[in-house]
């Protein structure tokens, strides 16, 4: 059962048991969608569009929270919500970690893009606009199924030596992420993360918007996995009982590499036993031993000007 039918099945209890509540004849999100198909058709339709969406909505993200970054060190009211706040983000991390995105965006994703621009026709679109049932279960349907997709690449390129030396060894050159991190990726797994982004709601025969919609959710959500913030409108402070892993526990991730591997939710951690929870011990263990390879540092450059 596609998505859709889901939705109208969800949507069509409220007409059983000769309930008396009358439900709209057009789907809530029918004039959004109108407005979108009548002025921006040909944007819509074009291959190109997905990849600009992503790109232009990274983009946005880590812009801001790297505003934040620049403005911590003397803001406290921004600083008392980083993980790290005896972390400072540099120009030199800003430009090594933006180098890597550009350069990966240039050589791969675009030329990727033009080329399904030139092979693959226009996207027809739908005169009909989803059901707001099916538009959010869309989105948890697509959440889902990248979560487990992603937790099994993860733990395999974890486990195996040859992957991650290969292929995920340079997302872990940071260990305490900012959101530039997001994306310093290996193409290869760039273009995994990519892939499933784009199928999965092809997969659960998900409305465009949908499909969209979810892009758009899961570039934030990644985003606000590394940004190093824990802000009060967090998604794990959002989803009750523990469910939604978060930023804090994939900072944890990037202290012990051998925890954490689901990008989103926690059941997959907990059921494997690969969970670790945050906490304020591990921090500080890494603080000091931060500390000290500064002072080891900073003794060698004394003994160096000594000499």
């Amino acid at each position: 059962m596609s998505v859709e039918r889901l939705g109208m099945a969800f949507s069509s209890v409220w007409d059983g048991g000769n309930a008396t509540w009358p439900l709209s004849e057009h789907p809530i999100l029918q004039p959004a969608w109108d407005y979108l198909r009548q002025n921006h058709e040909s944007t819509l339709r074009s291959p190109l569009f997905p990849v600009l969406l992503s790109v232009s909505t990274y983009l946005l993200l880590v812009l801001l929270y790297t505003i934040l970054d620049l403005l911590a060190p003397t803001w406290p009211s921004i600083r008392r919500y980083q993980i790290h706040p005896d972390h400072t983000v540099t120009w030199a991390n800003i430009g090594n970690t933006l180098a890597l995105t550009t350069y990966n965006h240039l050589l791969y994703i675009f030329p990727a893009a033009v080329a399904q621009w030139l092979w693959r026709p226009p996207v027809p679109l739908p005169n009909e606009a989803p059901s707001m049932a099916a538009f959010l279960l869309g989105i948890l349907g697509c959440t889902v199924v990248f979560d487990f997709q992603y937790y099994l690449w993860h733990v395999l390129h974890h486990r195996v030596g040859w992957l991650y030396s290969t292929f995920h060894a340079i997302h872990h050159q940071y260990r305490q992420p900012f959101s530039l991190v997001t994306q310093y990726l290996s193409a290869w797994e760039l273009f995994s993360v990519g892939l499933w982004t784009t199928v999965d709601p092809v997969l659960l025969q998900c409305h465009c918007l949908t499909g969209w919609a979810f892009m758009i959710f899961n570039v934030w959500v990644s985003a606000e996995d590394h940004c190093g913030y824990d802000f009060p409108w967090a998604m794990h402070r959002l989803v009750p009982f523990g469910l939604w892993g978060g930023v804090l526990r994939h900072d944890v991730h990037h202290l012990q590499p051998g925890t954490n591997f689901a990008p989103f939710f926690t059941h997959w951690d907990w059921l494997a036993g690969t969970a670790c929870a945050p906490s304020a011990k591990l921090r500080e263990n890494e603080s000091e031993e931060n500390n000290t390879k500064a002072e080891r540092n900073g003794n060698g450059r004394k003994a160096d000007k000594g000499a």
